[in-house]
């Protein structure tokens, strides 16, 4: 990760804003009601400075480009001369503010690799020593404030209070950001990890798909010739169921060789019939009861990856309901404006609290002749297309409710 970002940058001026603030109410403040004899001339020239470089790093910020290392070290060496003027001219050492050098460095930690932490460093002692040795001293002081320790004491404790604000709230947002960071990387590598898996199962596929067409043809003429030498309705019946489970195969196998790049090239020639795809699952699964709400009119031609998504989908549900001898599926199936929703409901036993519900790791599954696959290529299938995936417990009795929404165009 580059650490030297634009958050980081952002941040910074944030944090510059609030040192013009401070500086101009503490020049205000000692020149004012503390009656100390100070150069104001050039005090509000380093805070004019600090203020116009600032509405110029703003800018930069408004830009979105992440910077550099070398600018972020630019930004915060202006920080350090803006910080050793206002120090210099606002009694040098004996200033309590003068500890605020160590503010820069810390900051840098965050930001820079090592060589312009040391350089930053470098720069913090320079800074302190030129204000240390060559600063004027304060005035003597008198008032109602006290004598000169007194009002020492009082810095120490105003310096005390903003180091620890800056603090707090600068390592605060940086290590929320660190760990929001953190999180995405830790996302994107699983993903990553099963997107390897999917195309090394969808490399896989297509060669068992060249190797599966020849049976496939060879038993659908087999079949064709037992329907044609039937002698009874029955036999005819179940030949021809036989036939049809044949094509739905032989479809699919087709599916799975077909290059997914000469797909994208046909267009809608390659979108597939929604009500097709249903109507070959339950040819598949004629044992499955399906309870079907809602209406799709003018969507029914979609990507084949929603074909897939959705046979995926009920496949789950069905294995799920046949094992706890329940075989029902919901399909409520409905375009809302441009997006198509879904919800596919079981009749299983559910899911444990503590399982995810949502697998992003291929070959992960709790059916006990499962492979792990049809949800985590779900999840992969929705993320590809820009919709959304959820699970839920359904509201009563037991299984589980799987809801889907994808952007779809007008067929």
């Amino acid at each position: 990760m580059n650490r030297a970002s634009l958050p980081f940058l952002r941040l910074l001026c944030n944090l510059r804003w609030l040192a013009v603030i401070g500086q101009a109410a503490a020049i205000m403040l000692t020149t004012g009601p503390m009656h100390i004899t100070l150069a104001t001339t050039p005090l509000w020239a380093g805070t004019g400075s600090l203020a116009s470089f600032n509405v110029y790093a703003m800018r930069r910020v408004r830009q979105g480009r992440d910077p550099e290392p070398a600018e972020i070290f630019v930004h915060i060496l202006f920080d350090i001369v803006i910080l050793t003027w206002m120090i210099f001219w606002s009694g040098g050492i004996e200033n309590p503010f003068s500890s605020l050098f160590l503010l820069p460095i810390a900051l840098s930690i965050l930001a820079l690799p090592a060589g312009w932490i040391w350089s930053t460093a470098f720069a913090g002692g320079i800074g302190y020593g030129i204000s240390a040795w060559f600063g004027p001293e304060l005035p003597h002081v008198h008032g109602a404030f006290g004598d000169a320790f007194s009002l020492h004491k009082l810095g120490m404790l105003a310096n005390f209070v903003a180091s620890a604000g800056v603090v707090l709230f600068f390592f605060t947002r940086m290590a929320t950001a660190w760990r929001h960071s953190e999180r995405e990387i830790a996302s994107l590598r699983e993903r990553f990890t099963r997107n390897e898996g999917i195309l090394a199962l969808a490399t896989h596929a297509a060669s068992v798909a060249h190797e599966l067409n020849t049976p496939l043809g060879t038993l659908t003429l087999m079949v064709d010739d037992l329907l044609h030498e039937s002698g009874s309705d029955e036999q005819r019946e179940d030949y021809a169921t036989m036939k049809a489970l044949l094509e739905v195969c032989r479809d699919r196998v087709r599916e799975l060789a077909a290059p997914a790049e000469s797909e994208s090239r046909r267009g809608d020639a390659a979108r597939v019939d929604l009500e097709r795809v249903i109507e070959r699952w339950q040819l598949v699964r004629p044992t499955i009861e399906l309870h079907r709400t809602g209406t799709i009119a003018g969507y029914e031609k979609v990507d084949p990856a929603v074909g897939h998504l959705l046979q995926a989908l009920l496949n789950n549900a069905a294995d799920a309901g046949e094992q706890a001898n329940v075989p029902r599926v919901d399909l409520d199936l409905h375009a809302d404006g441009s997006d198509l929703r879904g919800e596919v409901r079981d009749y299983g036993v559910g899911f444990k609290q503590a399982q995810p519900l949502l697998p992003a790791t291929l070959f992960r599954t709790s059916k006990p002749d499962g492979l792990g696959i049809g949800l985590a290529l779900s999840h992969a299938t929705v993320e590809r297309l820009g919709g959304e995936l959820s699970m839920q417990a359904p509201e009563e009795g037991r299984g589980v409710r799987i809801s889907f929404r994808l952007p779809l165009a007008r067929s």
